[in-house]
């Protein structure tokens, strides 16, 4: 079977194939890769050791293995050139029966190769190999061809659809080798069929990654964060941030519901900006990462697999009428990791002492050593214990011989943590920081009390030097429902009762006066007064408009720090 085919620069095809299936013992069809055979009954036959025959180039074929000098089959020969140059291909390696009989097993085997990632801006493989028939007609036209994606039915045929229209086609049986079978899977197409790939880039292997991209991980090393966004554009604001997700975050989603749009802006860790505006769906790229948008007719949703090649901010731009709704899902990874340090100096210099080790916070973006809070932030990081070890152990020399040095810890306390009383906090509502001073002291046989080397105490964990406190939320304005007007005609009033509401639902003092919200309105009833111009409607002043009076003054309430 001969096919031509057309095909860019970007992407080399082979322009003739031959398709051979082999069929293995169990009676399953095994298709070999594109290239041509030769039948072996339209050779000349000789003795398999002649000395007239041609040698064979060393080079092309690795050594027998103890399995093939049982069997028929010659040496595998050399791997072929791999199919692709970036994101996973494959290459093959073959052998040849050397009986005129049958031999049993497979003639050719692959292995996967090429396993790094491509550039961003290289695009799709599939998306590659449809485009490449935009220049042949079909059915008397030509068109631009847009990959299908995932089709369950041949996830290795190379369908495309006809950009601005319905039209599916099936523009190839088989796609390059290489490509992916479904967009979420290494699984990759090989000679016509979906071959298993594993996260460790073994074909046949079962290994997946975690959510953190770790192969075979157990998912320790990220956090799962999910939130709910909702716009307010009563705040008089055109846009607003829904989320902040970190550098190398993996699988982002979000969906937003209503009538406004999001939009992406970027900054790398050297400080670097970007912008990303979606207006309709596609793939889009931004610092190395793919992003995919889907502009529905109530919905907009993007979706990134992730890494984040920067820190990311995704807004919304108001667009008015009602409010949207946002919800995001991503998995964060923990960049602050505790790093174990090498033993400290020994706490004497003979006659046996000790020395510990002690652990540190370590930013693995930026490589560099930073403050414990840090690693506290995540309750999934577990500082590890320090390790206690003897050291030093000769006798120290003496005038009259050698000097008995007492254990250090057998006779007074080992050196301990000490903290200060914390500080009052920072705010009194909504979340405030208090702090303490903790510092290693030392004990000795008379009670005395002295600073020492911090390192001493690294036996037991440090209590901690910040805290939150006050996170309850700060008092906020609550209006009740208007009155009635206070005219049965024409133009008059109408009240409403504003309370100060704290945490505990309880109306207390301390909201802000100048967010309060008016306690009267004019208002206009479109029943007409038939009066004279000289008896105007006279304003009533109704019991309801005696306690908005009374309730605007404000109580004050001081909250104690927890």
């Amino acid at each position: 079977m001969t096919r031509s085919y057309l095909w860019t620069p970007a992407v080399m095809l082979l322009a003739a194939f031959v398709e051979v299936a082999v069929w293995a013992d169990d009676g399953a069809a095994v298709f070999i890769r594109e290239f041509t055979l030769i039948r072996r009954d339209h050779l000349h036959e000789e003795p398999l050791h002649d000395s007239s025959q041609k040698a064979e180039d060393p080079s092309s074929r690795t050594a027998r293995s103890e399995e093939d000098r049982d069997t028929l089959w010659d040496a595998w020969g050399s791997w072929s050139e791999c199919s692709r140059t970036c994101g996973g291909g494959a290459s093959y390696s073959l052998r040849r029966c050397l009986s005129s009989r049958t031999c049993e097993g497979q003639n050719i085997k692959y292995r996967t190769c090429s396993n790094v990632d491509c550039p961003a801006e290289a695009g799709d493989f599939r998306a590659q190999q449809c485009s490449a028939h935009a220049d042949v007609r079909y059915q008397g036209q030509y068109h631009e061809w847009l990959p299908v994606y995932n089709d369950p039915d041949n996830p290795c045929a190379l369908k495309c659809k006809a950009k601005g229209s319905g039209l599916v086609v099936e523009l190839a049986p088989k796609v390059l080798d290489g490509t992916r079978c479904y967009t979420e899977s290494l699984d990759m197409c090989i000679s016509g069929a979906c071959q298993i790939v594993g996260c460790d880039h073994e074909l046949g292997s079962t290994a997946k990654e975690d959510n953190c991209g770790i192969c075979n991980g157990d998912g320790s090393t990220c956090r799962l964060v999910r939130g709910h966004y909702k716009s307010q554009h009563a705040s008089g604001k055109t846009e607003d941030t829904v989320a902040i997700i970190p550098y190398k975050s993996r699988h982002v989603r979000l969906v937003l519901k209503g009538p406004d749009h999001l939009y992406v802006e970027s900054r790398t860790l050297q400080g670097v900006k970007g912008e990303l505006l979606v207006d309709t769906s596609g793939q889009y790229h931004l610092e190395n990462t793919s992003l995919d948008y889907q502009r529905l007719s109530d919905k907009e949703v993007l979706r990134i697999a992730g890494p984040l090649g920067a820190d990311f901010t995704v807004k919304v731009q108001f667009s008015g009428g009602a409010d949207s709704v946002v919800q995001y899902i991503y998995y964060q990874p923990i960049v602050h990791r505790w790093r174990e340090t090498d033993f400290f100096p020994c706490s004497v210099t003979c006659g046996g002492g000790y020395q510990l080790t002690s652990a540190e916070c370590f930013d693995l973006r930026t490589g560099r050593v930073v403050v414990d809070q840090y690693c506290h932030y995540y309750p999934e990081n577990v500082k590890p214990k320090p390790k206690l070890q003897e050291c030093n152990m000769e006798p120290c020399l003496a005038s009259d011989g050698y000097k008995q040095i007492m254990p250090y810890d057998l006779y007074h306390p080992l050196p301990r943590w000490e903290s200060s009383p914390w500080t009052a906090c920072s705010l009194s509502c909504g979340g405030g920081i208090q702090s303490r001073s903790v510092s290693c002291v030392e004990e000795d046989m008379q009670g005395t009390i002295t600073p020492t080397d911090e390192w001493k105490c690294l036996y037991s964990p440090k209590a901690a030097i910040l805290q939150p406190c006050n996170a309850f939320d700060c008092p906020t304005w609550l209006a009740q429902e208007w009155s009635p007007c206070t005219v049965t005609c024409g133009q008059g009033l109408r009240y409403r009762v504003v309370l100060c509401i704290d945490h505990r639902g309880l109306h207390t003092g301390g909201c802000n006066p100048t967010t309060k919200p008016h306690i009267k309105e004019e208002c206009l009833v479109t029943v007409p007064c038939y009066k004279s111009i000289d008896s105007l409607p006279v304003e009533a002043k109704p019991v309801w408009h005696k306690q908005a009076i009374e309730l605007e003054e404000e109580v004050s309430v001081t909250e104690e720090p927890t």
